[in-house]
């Protein structure tokens, strides 16, 4: 019979690859928190969905029955990351006006919904910019498409008739956007004197000098840890489980939640001993210090336990 020990190695073997926003810990664990909150029949469909996604057969081999669904939901949340990254889940490209694929493209290519057969990355899917500008400095509306716009594509089409390999795409991604847009740094860019025009949501807010690769938005990320076994997640996922329904659990309006991430990095992320970013001659920022990262963890445990029950809840409502 296979351990619960060997079931983890198999999770945990599975990422053996850079994730980001929040992390495979993170992402994995709004997921897991989500299943355990939906009832039976909306389980069942959301493993009936996951099932067509072609990362499937290797997310669960040798993974016992009684436990496929919830090893391949937990897999599919992180997989929107795995497909920017060709190494990891080869066949995707970036798409859009940069090189990077940061930028959308005009046109319906951003925005379209047509399953797996899209082989676009979509990066500028993961986050919005919202402009946090100081310093004299001014800011710019966030791109589109972006997290919001998507979040309220996917939510719709989930409800429709559209045929379930479009629904098991758009699962897909509605469950990872959910959690990124809980990431508070997925929902601000600084706009400063030295960064005028913008900060990319904190990636460019450097704690050393290149090749040195420190910065405060991965700093974010990992901030529920790093590991992806199946042993942490459930355990991670169970403490926060174990708090109960927390207040704004409800709440499901997509603008209300980047708000409260947007405020949240205002008021966190860009806090003390992070620099202001204002002053040309400091291209580098201090790192945070122990009481930043106490308030910053905190933070970060209540963002992933909203997600999870909002997430929870959005599923409920529309999925069909």
């Amino acid at each position: 019979m296979r351990t619960f020990a060997d079931l983890a190695l198999s999770v945990a073997l599975v990422f053996t690859l850079p994730l980001r926003a929040w992390n495979g810990t993170g992402h994995m664990v709004v997921a897991y928190m989500a299943y355990k909150n939906l009832t039976p029949k909306t389980r069942a469909r959301v493993d009936v969905l996951i099932k067509m996604n072609p990362m499937y057969g290797a997310w669960t081999s040798g993974v016992p029955d009684a436990d496929r669904g919830l090893v391949a939901y937990l897999n599919a949340a992180t997989w929107p990351d795995c497909i920017k990254t060709a190494t990891a889940c080869p066949g995707y490209h970036p798409d859009g006006t940069d090189r990077a694929g940061e930028n959308p493209a005009p046109g319906s290519e951003s925005s379209q919904n047509i399953g797996y057969a899209d082989k676009a990355m979509h990066k500028y899917w993961h986050y919005i910019d919202e402009p946090y500008a100081t310093g004299g400095a001014h800011g710019a509306d966030p791109k589109v498409p972006n997290a919001r716009t998507e979040i309220v594509l996917l939510v719709k089409a989930i409800s429709t008739s559209e045929s379930d390999t479009i629904k098991s795409y758009d699962l897909v991604w509605l469950t990872h956007l959910v959690g990124d847009v809980h990431q508070p740094l997925h929902c601000a860019s600084r706009f400063t004197k030295n960064h005028p025009h913008g900060d990319t949501g904190g990636n460019d807010v450097v704690f050393c000098v290149k090749p040195c690769r420190d910065e405060l938005h991965a700093y974010w990320d990992d901030l529920l840890g790093t590991k992806t076994d199946l042993k942490t997640v459930t355990r991670l996922g169970d403490a926060l489980l174990e708090r109960g329904r927390p207040q704004g659990a409800k709440e499901t309006s997509v603008t209300a939640w980047i708000n409260e991430s947007f405020e949240l990095a205002k008021k966190y992320a860009y806090a003390p001993p992070i620099t202001d970013d204002n002053d040309l001659n400091v291209s580098v920022s201090p790192r945070p210090d122990p009481q930043y990262r106490a308030a910053a963890r905190k933070v970060a445990q209540t963002q992933v336990r909203l997600a999870g029950y909002r997430l929870a809840a959005l599923l409920e409502a529309n999925l069909r």
